[in-house]
């Protein structure tokens, strides 16, 4: 039986962390997991849990809950016909291959080997956000089979390896080829669901050994985390949206980037045993 103490720390964590994911996923318009998955880590490890497994758990449980929020995203999305189909369905096969085997290889690592992935591709989102522009681009419509066999397996794969949905490989890769960023965030928000669905049913399936897994830890899915943090930013998502419209959006882009940026880096600080 989980102790009473621990389990009300750990409940009180989460929920700070729920709250702040849900506002900056409707004040930015990006996805929990890229915040969720560094607050487990440190929520976890500052509770005793830190082990060579740590980062299994929170890339698998940061997964579970995009699975929720990405149908919910995708869904009022397509009431509004914002979701491209054609993009969707064309890439949806190779996303969900790369999720499965972003799986296996997450299931053979260590935290510290995953823990230097996350901060390295950190650095790079974190600085696409701080200086990246909406001009630039790569083409002037997505890429056709030959390099979708190839991206569209990498979206999947570096994803689960980061714990993250479609929004931050999938926005800025849509919007190089010239797709709008509206129509971007909505098939992005798909993108979510092809990558959390294979990949959580893959973590239930990793074994983590019972003197490092946290209460109520279901293969490497912590299901008080997921339980927490999805109702938590069920209530502060929409509060980050309503401040969205009464500040000015790039500028917090830019400033979420430099934060992402400090983040990651502290990652791979640790990772580097510093």
């Amino acid at each position: 039986m989980p102790d009473t103490t621990l389990l009300l720390a750990m409940l009180a964590l989460l929920m700070a962390i729920g709250a702040f994911a849900g506002v900056i996923a409707g004040l930015l318009g990006v996805g929990g997991g890229i915040v969720l998955v560094p607050a487990f880590y440190y929520a976890f490890a500052s509770l005793g849990y830190e082990s060579a497994y740590l980062m299994q758990i929170c890339l698998a449980t940061s997964l579970a809950t995009i699975i929720v929020t990405s149908l919910r995203s995708v869904a009022g999305h397509h009431r509004k016909g914002a979701v491209d189909w054609t993009i969707l369905k064309g890439w949806a096969p190779g996303i969900a291959v790369g999720a499965v085997l972003g799986v296996l290889v997450a299931a053979s690592l260590r935290s510290v080997v995953l823990q230097g992935i996350f901060g390295g591709l950190g650095v790079v989102i974190g600085l696409y956000l701080t200086f990246g522009r909406s001009h630039w681009r790569l083409g002037d419509a997505m890429p056709g089979l030959g390099p979708r066999l190839a991206m569209s397996p990498a979206v999947g794969f570096l994803s689960v390896l980061m714990g993250i949905g479609g929004g931050s490989f999938g926005v800025p890769l849509m919007t190089l080829y010239n797709t709008p960023i509206h129509r971007a965030v909505a098939t992005a928000a798909g993108f979510g669901v092809l990558i959390a669905v294979p990949s959580v049913l893959g973590f239930f399936f990793v074994e983590i050994p019972d003197e490092v897994r946290p209460p109520l830890t279901l293969g490497a899915v912590n299901a008080v985390a997921f339980a927490v943090v999805i109702a938590m930013t069920l209530i502060t998502a929409p509060w980050g949206v309503k401040l969205a419209h009464a500040t000015d959006a790039k500028r917090l882009k830019r400033i979420f980037g430099v934060f992402l940026i400090l983040v990651a880096l502290n990652m791979l600080r640790k990772a580097a045993g510093f």
